[in-house]
Order: structure tokens, then sequence, then C-alpha cells
């Protein structure tokens, strides 16, 4: 998936999903836009529903979607979370060791490599540090580090993952002020390595900055922050004019909706639409 969407220079959506809900609108938006779609989840969700149930919600949803669905593990810190997702059937997995020294980083990454790529499981690596934008944000690191291309070139040889998250001035949450994407950095990594590159902390990136990355060459981006905002807000809108007394599960309506504006927003955004016949 991302290596067509590298090869034809596009980005693939990558949307956080914890419930059916929110996985069946990504998905609808994927097939109505006619663009391949990401359904990610991590360490905050899986102790929630576990590896096995998010799994068999990714592979119902997959089996009911005419455009390619994949399921993909978001910033695993620990092996253990890891191999949970590889034996639930995950396909796609990330291990984030970036807080580690380099060579750790290597060994532990090369761990997941060994175990995920003999049963046809593609992996993301992370290199540099991607940052938090607020304390109310749970992915990703509190502090970042700018991924070094030199670095990036060796780490992705030693390691043979298949995608690179590379810390270029993004960082994780909606951000309070205009970031400034070292588009140099980027170009410099993307020669190095010539695998496909993963922007993570995609919520509120300026849509010029975004493009030309995907120009340069990310190829996945990571979309979290907004999703859940809209979520939370249609659930209080639905709430608030109903004065209290309408029926919960109604709230999941709306919630799907603003779900899918965010979704259609990015996927367009990203160039990935008409992508899938």
């Amino acid at each position: 998936m991302l290596e067509e969407a590298q090869k034809n220079h596009y980005a693939v959506g990558a949307f956080n999903y914890c419930n059916a809900e929110s996985a069946q609108a990504i998905a609808e938006v994927g097939c109505e836009l006619r663009s391949p779609v990401m359904l990610i989840t991590g360490p905050w969700e899986v102790p929630i529903l576990g590896a096995k149930m998010l799994a068999d919600i990714a592979k119902w949803v997959a089996a009911e979607a005419s455009v390619p669905v994949c399921l993909h593990l978001d910033h695993a810190t620990e092996i253990e979370l890891v191999r949970e997702c590889i034996e639930a059937g995950f396909p796609s997995v990330m291990i984030d060791a970036s807080r580690h020294n380099f060579e750790e980083n290597i060994r532990l990454t090369k761990m997941v490599v060994d175990m995920a790529h003999p049963r046809g499981i593609t992996v993301e690596g992370e290199l540099g540090a991607v940052g938090r934008v607020d304390d109310s944000t749970v992915e990703g690191e509190g502090e970042s580090s700018l991924t070094e291309p030199d670095r990036a070139a060796e780490f992705v040889e030693r390691t043979g993952v298949d995608a690179l998250a590379s810390a270029i001035g993004n960082a994780h949450g909606i951000y309070t002020q205009r970031p400034i994407l070292d588009f140099e950095r980027l170009t410099a990594i993307r020669n190095a390595t010539g695998i496909p590159l993963v922007l993570h902390g995609g919520s509120g990136t300026p849509a010029d900055q975004l493009h030309q990355a995907i120009d340069i060459g990310i190829s996945k981006v990571n979309v979290a922050s907004e999703l859940g905002r809209a979520f939370l807000n249609a659930i209080e809108r639905f709430d608030e004019s109903r004065d209290h007394k309408a029926w919960w599960g109604h709230a999941i309506i709306d919630a799907k909706s603003a779900i899918k504006q965010v979704v259609a927003r990015w996927t367009k955004e990203l160039g990935s639409v008409g992508k899938v016949e």
C-alpha cells in the first residue's frame, strides 16, 4: 500500500479507531472516495478491547469494504505488545524504540522485524523522537529530537524495516502554533533510505507543508487527535441539544458522522482519492 503511494506521490491516511463505529466510519469514507485507508490502534486502545477484538473488528470492516483496508499497530514501545498483536492477526506493526539510544533502538527494532517478516507482517520503526504538543496527547515522547539522514540509512539497513517514522519538526497533538517542517532534512532522509516515510502528528499540519512533504516522499500520515476531538465534541453537542435526556446509543450516530467528515477532509488533502478503481 505504501510503496504504491510512494511511487505515485500521494499518502495513505492512517486513522485511529477504538471501536467498531469509528473503524466503520474510516472504511466507509475510503469506499466513498475510492481511497485505500489504514486503521491504526495502539497501546491506549489495546487494553480496552484487547488485541484480538480490535483485529476482529478490523477484519470484519475490511471484508465489507470495496477498497484496501490495512490494520496497523501504532507506537508500540514494548515487545510484548507487538507479539500480542502479531498473534492476534495484525498484518502491520510499529515498534517505537526511539526513546532508547541508537544501538538499543536498532536491537529492539531488528527483534520485531525478525519476528514479523517470516509471517509476512510489515514493520515500521522510528528514528528521532516525535514529541507532543500538549499534555493531553498520549502518543509519542515528551521531547523531540530530529532524525539524522546518515543514521537513518544505517538504521534501515541494519533493521530491515519496511517504513520509517521520521522527526522533521512534526509533533503529536493539535498544533498551538504553525509547525515548520524541515524539508531539506526530509529530502536527505528519503534519498538515504529509499523506503516509504511516515509523518506522525498529522493533525493540524498546514496543507502547503503537507503537500510538499508528500511530494518529497511521505507515504503515510497518521491522524488521531482531530478524530478524538471530533468524536467527543459530537457527543457533547448531542447531549446538550437534547437536555441530557436522549438515548445514549444514538449519540454514536453523530460521533460517527463527525469522524467521517475529518477522514474525508484528510483523504482529499493526502491525494489518495480515486486511487482505487
